[in-house]
């Protein structure tokens, strides 16, 4: 079963900052928002999405509708105002860590990968 993220407190001040964004409360929707936040933090395709969501395609419409309409930055820009920094994603595939030698003693400095075919002995 995946971990769910929003607490009755979340939810309790995300719901008013869904209603400015005319997102409507239907009785999926907590679960749907879920469903968003676990694909985007795991990075899984929608159609690998668990059924505990609902299913798949309703998830990603909703998002793709809500991303389309600009829905979720409004949303974000509610959210920015008064900051939760209790949950922070970054997606590490955009940021590269900074190099280091210490992966091996025969590494000339700044370099930390040796290319194919290629000796620096």
């Amino acid at each position: 079963m995946p971990r769910l993220m929003l607490s009755d407190e979340h939810w309790f001040k995300l719901r008013p900052i869904l209603k400015q964004a005319r997102i409507n409360n239907k009785p999926n929707l907590k679960i749907s928002v879920e469903g968003m936040l676990y694909g985007i933090r795991t990075g899984i395709p929608w159609r690998d999405l668990p059924s505990k969501f609902g299913k798949w395609n309703t998830v990603f419409q909703k998002f793709n509708d809500g991303s389309a309409k600009e829905k979720g930055l409004k949303v974000f820009n509610a959210l920015v105002q008064d900051p939760d920094l209790e949950w922070m994603f970054i997606e590490g595939s955009l940021y590269q860590g900074t190099p280091t030698q210490q992966w091996s003693g025969n590494q000339k400095p700044g370099r930390c990968w040796q290319e194919p075919g290629r000796s620096d002995q």
